[in-house]
């Protein structure tokens, strides 16, 4: 059946050639330890499912995006939030015709190494361990749990994903210098990640400026009004979705334009990106990879509106009290624990302790934190200051 609209024709314009999605069959799909092919289901469908059956990626669902649980169990938890950029990452793969399974894969993978409260978390953590010389870095811990803390298979430590995902999980939102990190040096440093990995930064941007919008104005803490005012493409999309439903309620109206908002932000990142790739004269993966910057972008116009969004969220939901409030909790919480393990190494379990020998009790303690859960970090916490903390004075 012919799609609707020409939808067909519009889409065969933005389709890549073949040669520039990842392969299958390729190099990237290979796995540091060798396993036999499955009889239905490809290398990055079978690093899908190990994604969606770890326990880190389970343990999203208690792992804060935006908002804590103290506001509603409505609103979108790192979990979530990991899905609907699957889901936009995986439509726009299609729309250029490259890899959708590795595609998701990555998409799925790309938050598993965050810690409890989100990036004031990571934050934390990563301030604490800067006075051990060290550092704390999501996307380097997403590599270490699924290289090493994940244990589910008789054969392997770890998941034993593809090269592809693994670099992708390391790559996709920013580039590592070889010189600082000779460990990640098998990941192809000095070579740009393929198209399907550049595209999970700008999902995710897609996702969570839409999300927090809408999380947001659920929050009460930004009106729609007060949004159309500061952020144009919302504007845009709210003045199309009143054109054309004249009579609908508030929240409707509301409704429409977040997912105008979002098909425009995909739609032109779609468009920009075989532009691009058509614009370099790249027809393999390989120019990709050489290639001296991303080409996966937005048009430079639906950048600035992009920017614009995102600054206005900063200023306004990001920066609103009672957010703000839940960061400094979040990073005394972290800090707190961080500083009575590093004291108290004994009081860490078995398996954590059993690693301070190779790994160092900061990486150990700082390895423990992240795999918590908010609840499971508070409770500690809350066990923490009952039984060794001071009284406060009075």
């Amino acid at each position: 059946m012919a799609k609707p609209d020409g939808a067909s024709g519009i889409q065969s314009r933005l389709r890549l050639p073949a040669g520039l999605a990842v392969s299958a069959d390729g190099p990237l799909a290979q796995r540091d330890y060798p396993e036999p092919g499955h009889p239905y289901r490809t290398p990055f469908q079978r690093d899908r499912a190990r994604v969606i059956h770890s326990r880190a990626f389970r343990r999203l669902a208690g792992k804060t995006q935006v908002f804590t649980h103290r506001y509603s169990d409505h609103f979108r938890s790192r979990l979530t939030h990991t899905m609907e950029v699957a889901q936009i990452a995986r439509a726009i793969a299609d729309a250029l015709a490259l890899n959708e399974e590795f595609t998701e894969a990555l998409a799925l993978a790309h938050d598993i190494g965050h810690p409890p409260f989100g990036h004031a978390g990571e934050r934390a953590l990563d301030e604490a361990m800067r006075a051990f010389g060290l550092r704390f870095d999501h996307n380097l811990h997403a590599l270490r749990i699924v290289e090493y803390f994940e244990t589910r298979y008789a054969a392997f430590r770890g998941l034993n994903l593809t090269l592809g995902v693994r670099e992708g999980i390391i790559k996709h939102s920013r580039d590592y210098s070889s010189a600082e990190h000779p460990e990640l040096s098998k990941y192809f440093l000095d070579q740009r990640p393929p198209l399907e990995a550049q595209l999970i930064d700008l999902a995710d941007e897609i996702a969570y400026l839409t999300a927090d919008m809408e999380d947001g104005v659920e929050a009460e803490m930004l009106h729609p009004n007060q949004i159309r005012a500061h952020v144009r493409i919302f504007d845009s999309a709210l003045r199309a979705a009143e054109h054309e439903y004249t009579n609908a309620p508030e929240k409707l109206l509301f409704n429409e334009a977040i997912k105008r908002m979002l098909n425009r932000l995909a739609g032109d990142l779609i468009a920009e990106t075989a532009g691009r790739a058509r614009s370099a004269g790249c027809t393999s993966l390989a120019e990709i990879r050489i290639f001296p910057e991303r080409l996966a972008a937005f048009c430079p116009e639906t950048e600035e509106l992009r920017r614009e969004a995102k600054q206005y969220l900063y200023a306004t939901l990001y920066s609103s009290d009672d957010l703000q409030r839940d960061l400094r909790e979040a990073a005394t919480v972290v800090q707190d624990l961080f500083a009575f393990w590093i004291n108290n190494p004994s009081l860490l379990p078995l398996t954590h302790r059993n690693q301070i020998e190779t790994e160092g009790a900061p990486r150990v303690v700082a390895d423990y934190i992240a795999g918590m859960t908010d609840n499971y970090i508070l409770q500690q916490h809350e066990e923490w200051r009952r039984q060794w903390s001071s009284p406060p004075c009075r």
